[in-house]
């Protein structure tokens, strides 16, 4: 039997198999499958976004203009780096300051802070994507028969480790 308890498999399927050597080779696992899901799903959203006549937006412009259009309410870029966990200012005021030459959000005030709002372009692009992502995403999984508890169980999962991930980062820049 190999480390991983089974005859002849490999063992966990990682990318730095020195990392895996430590006291948690799940947790590389879990990087790595993180890693690759993270670039899958940022070259599927950018080109879904495409295909709805999305002007060639990058993946960070696809959220974020889905997430001006979350509950029809005004975010300001500060609610907007917060809920996408980004640090760099910079990035969300760039893709809104393209977002919005494409008509896709309008900036506005509220008090002394900007805020931005979805446009009817905007939203009319949010629902091609949502007709699109149902079509050829959402059916072939459905396809697949996995259990929707299960899925939801790993988003819990992907969120605690987040924290975990942010706080030993907080540990690591302390050293």
């Amino acid at each position: 039997m190999d480390k991983s308890g089974t005859a002849g498999l490999p063992g966990p399927i990682v990318s730095a198999s020195h990392l895996a050597d430590g006291a948690m080779p799940a947790l590389s696992e879990f990087e790595f499958a993180l890693v690759i899901l993270g670039n899958a799903y940022n070259r599927w959203i950018a080109a879904c976004s495409n295909a709805a006549d999305g002007a060639g937006l990058s993946s960070m412009e696809v959220q974020i203009v889905h997430a001006v259009n979350h509950r029809e309410r005004p975010k300001s870029q500060a609610e907007l780096c917060m809920m996408f966990n980004i640090e760099d200012t910079h990035v969300v005021s760039y893709a809104l300051k393209k977002l919005e030459a494409l008509g896709f959000v309008e900036s506005g005030r509220r008090g002394k802070e900007k805020i931005v709002c979805i446009t009817d372009k905007g939203a009319a692009h949010c629902l091609e994507y949502r007709r699109l992502r149902e079509k050829v995403l959402i059916e072939p999984i459905l396809a697949l028969g996995l259990d929707e508890k299960h899925v939801s169980e790993i988003s819990a999962l992907m969120r605690v480790m987040s924290g975990q991930y942010d706080q030993a980062m907080r540990s690591a820049s302390s050293i």
